[in-house]
């Protein structure tokens, strides 16, 4: 008999196919698990509510042993849910968000800080962030921790929604941009988004980054290949994944609920963020 851990995702299907955050983490995840006899089963869903919903017929069904929760809301009910089921579950977010269930937590608010603090001592005094959905704890967590860091330093900043698609990387970039006074750096919320920005920018003829520095939540293949090959605060996606298989392995042997804190994401500068703002541009 095969034992399943599953993952019911709230994603849009072509966001998902295009994004390589998810591919980097399922085969962490599956790395730990595989050796212990356990499949991953992914199910990809239009909406919180399909997600409770597919993991009660999973319980019902006896389909799977266990669960991963991500991309969770504030007071999320899914929370509530494994727990009114006894099903194992591990969050990764926030501990806050994970109410005491088992959590990863990639500490995004520390990220964000970093990702502000490095733009400004190169001389940005105007930045924008493309917010991942409004509606997610971790976007509030980023947007709190922007915000509270450029009011620190004295930066003014301008945010625009996004859905982690390549499409509203470019739509939100647009708007930013706009008017007289755009900004001279952008936090991206993924790495689609990011590439997104550079299309915007691109065809707005704002060179970048001369003009535009562009910074992506994630690394990934395609921000390295891009032109400019994007700069991006840059988390090991499969040691999360890795430390996710680990916390729901101890949580169907029923040890005590753990946070795990994930290595600490890094900047890792490349063309989109070359030079500094008082370089001379030859």
């Amino acid at each position: 008999m095969v034992r399943r851990v599953g993952l019911a995702l709230a994603r849009a299907s072509e966001i998902l196919g295009a994004e390589p955050f998810f591919h980097e983490l399922i085969a962490g995840i599956e790395r730990v698990l595989t050796p212990h006899g356990f499949a991953f089963l992914l199910k990809v869903v239009p909406d919180p509510e399909a997600a409770a919903a597919a993991i009660e017929r999973w319980a019902a069904d006896g389909l799977v042993e266990g669960v991963v929760l991500i991309d969770l809301l504030p007071d999320d009910p899914r929370v509530s849910l494994v727990r009114r089921l006894g099903l194992p579950a591990v969050v990764i977010g926030d501990p806050g968000t994970g109410s005491g269930l088992p959590t990863v937590w990639a500490e995004d608010d520390l990220a964000m800080r970093d990702a502000v603090e490095v733009l400004a001592d190169l001389g940005h005094e105007h930045i924008g962030h493309i917010t991942g959905p409004r509606s997610l704890a971790h976007t509030a967590i980023r947007s709190e921790a922007f915000l509270a860091v450029a009011a620190e330093r004295g930066i003014r900043v301008r945010e625009a929604d996004g859905d982690y698609s390549e499409q509203s990387g470019e739509l939100a970039t647009t708007a930013l941009l706009a008017g007289d006074d755009a900004p001279t750096a952008i936090i991206a919320d993924n790495d689609l988004m990011a590439l997104g920005a550079i299309a915007a920018a691109r065809r707005a003829g704002v060179e970048v980054p001369e003009q535009l520095a562009i910074l992506a939540w994630d690394d990934s293949a395609l921000a390295q290949r891009s032109e400019p090959p994007l700069a991006a605060m840059s988390h090991d996606v499969q040691r999360i994944g890795e430390l996710t298989g680990e916390s729901i392995l101890a949580a169907l042997a029923a040890a005590e609920p753990a946070v795990v804190t994930a290595p600490r994401a890094r900047f890792v500068r490349r063309g989109s963020i070359e030079l500094l703002r008082n370089e001379k541009i030859n």
